[in-house]
């Protein structure tokens, strides 16, 4: 990753911020890990003061703490907390998709219809990554659908922090055929914009997630 002419622009501290999410939320970085900088500025060629930077929006993210004494550690989150932020993250799109049926146009519908197929093909071939991929681009579609943008700002926020867990999730492949039928109840719920049931269907989509969270057992896909 090298630096521009503007080495401390956004887009460079943007940059380096999503690659280091992407390794936390892959379990590549896990929790309690130091990110020392000096390391990570010469694995991706930045200097340290971007570096710094991308490690400030990940903590007020919620995906780092930085201590004085310590610096940038990987943020471990407790069981209670994770359950108290599945829980929210099901409230805001039940929300939210309540509030796409009435304000999303015919185009907007049919866009996110062509997600779920590419979803449902990436299902079919076993394609786990391609699948997690889609499922979480389409649950954040729904979301911009609200038009919203405090809902929009603190889902955002939240997803990020459950980003982890959820691609972890995508490792047991049983849970597919159920995500993939509560998916397509979705989808038939928005194209006849039907608020209710839409808002209700995808509630129980999510707090499945909570629900086996909170149980100890493993997360399904989602």
């Amino acid at each position: 990753m090298q630096e521009t002419a503007q080495p401390h622009s956004l887009g460079l501290v943007e940059k380096v911020a999503h690659y280091l999410r992407e390794h936390i939320v892959m379990d590549h970085f896990q929790p309690g890990q130091r990110l020392p900088e000096r390391t990570l500025a010469v694995e991706l060629q930045v200097s340290r003061t971007p570096l710094r930077e991308a490690l400030k929006i990940l903590a007020a993210e919620g995906l780092v703490v930085i201590s004085p004494n310590r610096g940038a550690v990987v943020a471990e989150v407790s069981p209670a907390d994770m359950q108290e932020k599945l829980y929210v993250l099901s409230v805001l799109e039940q929300a939210a998709a309540e509030l796409a049926c009435v304000s999303a146009t015919d185009d907007d519908l049919a866009e996110l219809q062509a997600l779920h197929f590419e979803m449902k093909a990436a299902f079919l071939r076993r394609d786990q990554q391609n699948y997690f991929r889609l499922n979480q681009e389409i649950h954040n579609r729904i979301v911009s659908l609200s038009n919203n943008a405090t809902l929009i700002d603190m889902h955002g926020t939240l997803s990020r922090q459950l980003y982890r867990v959820r691609y972890l999730s995508n490792d047991k492949k049983e849970k597919w055929a159920k995500a993939m039928e509560e998916h397509e109840a979705i989808m038939s719920a928005l194209e006849a914009r039907d608020a209710v049931k839409v808002g209700q269907v995808l509630r129980q989509h999510l707090a499945k997630t909570w629900m086996k969270y909170a149980n100890g057992e493993v997360l399904p896909l989602i």
